[in-house]
């Protein structure tokens, strides 16, 4: 969904006044919004939109589309849906999945509309329908077609597959421009680290290739993250052996190198059903309420 610069002032501070109540609250955010933007000398004010750049513009992004799009939703697949629906939101990227085709077009038709009351459209690029899920390779007609379709969302890939057991199974993997992305702006500053001491460039490197495996360390997604890996460290050796034209770093040297700083290539996150079981305790007392004592009378 396009939304930041096409979001409405009246409407958006319509949806603020539900939940603030304070007038002083609202008559900042309402010059914020309208404190325009500076463009080679020009000041344009802002009529529409949320200030580029600014701290506060996801914040207001994410106010505007819950009352646009959560809410609505919600009460569309009380009202219109055949089947099972399953959307999920991110800032103003979103994905739904209906059971039925029928639900998906008539949903994306009144999508159109819902937006457009509020002055936001849908990006014409990144907005389509295709078959994908169980539901979709369960029928013959659309299996082939099915299996070629992918999807991307949140730096992934999504690929429908099959379980060793025959079953429908979602298999993410990392975006290959995403990583590309990222194996490139690693480069780039190893360049700057290139004279430091392997201790520092080590330091520096592990806490780079763990951050991007606490994120994209997903079940089905070990040949992407061993890829990352690998790429780290075929990278950091043409480093180390470009800072002198008499120096040489064996493979055996580079492997304790590599075992003493950079992260193995292991899955953390669990598996999407051993997260959904996770159960948690709702007959435990709270742990803010006082506990009873039982007195030697036997009065509580």
């Amino acid at each position: 969904m396009a939304s930041f610069d096409t979001i409405s002032h009246d409407w958006l501070m319509r949806f603020l006044e539900h939940r603030i109540g304070d007038q002083r609250i609202l008559r900042l955010i309402g010059k914020w919004l309208k404190a325009g933007v500076l463009e080679d000398g020009t000041w344009t004010e802002g009529t529409v939109g949320t200030p580029q750049g600014a701290v506060i513009s996801p914040l207001l992004a994410n106010v505007y589309l819950h009352y646009v799009y959560d809410l609505w939703v919600e009460q569309w697949r009380k009202r219109h849906a055949q089947g099972d629906v399953i959307v999920v939101r991110y800032a103003d990227d979103t994905i739904a999945g209906f059971q039925h085709e029928a639900d998906a077009r008539r949903f994306l038709d009144d999508l159109r509309e819902r937006l457009a009351a509020f002055a936001l459209e849908l990006h014409p690029e990144k907005t389509r329908l295709i078959p994908f899920g169980r539901y979709a390779q369960a029928d013959r007609m659309d299996a082939e077609r099915s299996a070629r379709e992918t999807f991307d969302f949140l730096g992934f890939t999504h690929i429908g597959a099959k379980s060793n057991g025959g079953k429908f199974l979602l298999k993410r993997q990392t975006m290959r421009k995403r990583m590309r992305a990222k194996l490139a702006e690693i480069k780039e500053e190893m360049r700057y680290r290139l004279h430091q001491r392997i201790a520092e460039q080590g330091k520096w490197l592990k806490s780079v290739v763990a951050g991007y495996f606490a994120y994209h360390a997903v079940p089905t997604n070990t040949r992407s993250i061993s890829a990352f890996r690998y790429h780290v460290i075929q990278m950091w050796l043409r480093s180390l052996r470009r800072r002198s034209q008499r120096h040489n770093m064996p493979w055996d040297r580079m492997n304790r190198i590599i075992d003493a700083w950079i992260p193995p290539a292991v899955i953390s996150h669990p598996w999407p059903n051993q997260r959904f079981d996770v159960k948690h305790p709702r007959q435990e007392p709270s742990a803010l309420a006082a506990h009873a004592r039982i007195c030697a009378g036997g009065a509580a």
